[in-house]
């Protein structure tokens, strides 16, 4: 066996203190790399997962960390599908690259939500166009009716009137939610508001005995009359609703006013049955009442939006929706 000269030592420990400094580089510039894709993907928007051949995560975003249990239902030989998790609708897309697969989701609840809308709205307003005008001889009908028929039969004309009030509301609700709210504004009077509200009143159908107190004092606003007026009605139509399903024999329906330095405060009170599903309070075609079509409080945002306005809840004990009005 023949010995290692002290230049051929000293040249293999030179090589192998370079082979070391090789590695320590190339492992430096991995990590380096590897962090760089780290923050890479941290800064997208959609969750993104890196997955090894067997399945198991090399690396996620914080959002990929947040959806750990969608992770586990996505189908890793598919390239490009929608799914539902959680009541949310998630894009998945998948990309096959060397070893690694790449995942992503995209939630696109709002957008299926538009097009929902869009696809709902459409068609009410195509129903809504077609029931009018049979809807409009039968209210002349029931006008010239009106003043032929005896007193006793009467109240039997007035319940057909009543009923038909109700289909006008909910056309008029749904060609405007198809089109849009535009407030054409003007000042008026809050006494002009007052005296449609509880002319609509009269018209809406309930049985049980009910109070109704509204500001007395007049004041001006600033505003679209009929907007304004669909605004109101709305509120106190769906307090009678929410009265008329209460186990007490009777209610009361307050509505309160106040000013700060640049908005009207208006609050509206009923002693009705609680709010179900808060969530779903300004989503268009969802409620839980059995008179109403969903189109109601979304219409009364978007009306109070216009007028430079906000809507919500009111705070404390008391049920009732608080909404402000740009001078």
């Amino acid at each position: 066996m023949s010995q290692i000269s002290p230049e051929e030592l000293k040249a293999l420990i030179d090589q192998t203190y370079k082979v070391e400094e090789e590695y320590v580089a190339l492992r430096q510039s991995y990590n380096h790399l590897q962090s760089t894709i780290e923050q890479v993907i941290e800064f997208l928007p959609n969750a993104i997962w890196i997955v090894e051949t067997d399945g198991s995560i090399f690396l996620q975003n914080s959002q990929a960390k947040t959806l750990g249990k969608l992770f586990h239902t996505l189908h890793l030989d598919e390239e490009d599908y929608e799914m539902t998790f959680n009541d949310r609708s998630y894009l998945i897309k998948s990309a096959q690259h060397n070893d690694k697969r790449l995942l992503s989701a995209t939630d696109i609840t709002e957008q299926k939500r538009k097009e929902n809308l869009a696809t709902m709205g459409q068609m009410a307003a195509h129903l809504s166009h077609e029931i009018r005008n049979p809807i409009g001889s039968i209210a002349l009908l029931a006008s010239t009716l009106m003043k032929r028929v005896s007193e006793e039969h009467k109240p039997i004309v007035t319940e057909i009137q009543k009923s038909l009030y109700r289909i006008e509301r909910i056309i008029k609700a749904t060609l405007m939610f198809s089109k849009g709210v535009s407030a054409q504004k003007n000042a008026l009077r809050w006494s002009q508001i007052r005296e449609a509200l509880n002319s609509a009143i009269g018209y809406y159908s309930y049985a049980k005995p009910i109070e109704f107190n509204f500001p007395e004092e007049d004041f001006e606003l600033f505003g679209d009359l009929d907007l304004l007026t669909m605004l109101f009605t709305n509120f106190v139509f769906n307090a009678i609703d929410a009265i008329e399903l209460d186990e007490e024999e009777d209610g009361v329906i307050e509505i309160q006013h106040s000013m700060d330095e640049t908005h009207h405060v208006f609050e509206i009170y009923d002693s009705g049955i609680p709010i179900e599903n808060k969530k779903w309070l300004f989503e268009a075609f969802k409620s839980t009442k059995e008179r109403g079509n969903g189109l109601g409080l979304v219409l009364s945002k978007n009306i109070v939006l216009s007028h430079g306005g906000e809507i919500g809840l009111c705070m404390g004990d008391r049920k009732g929706f608080r909404f402000t009005l740009l001078h």
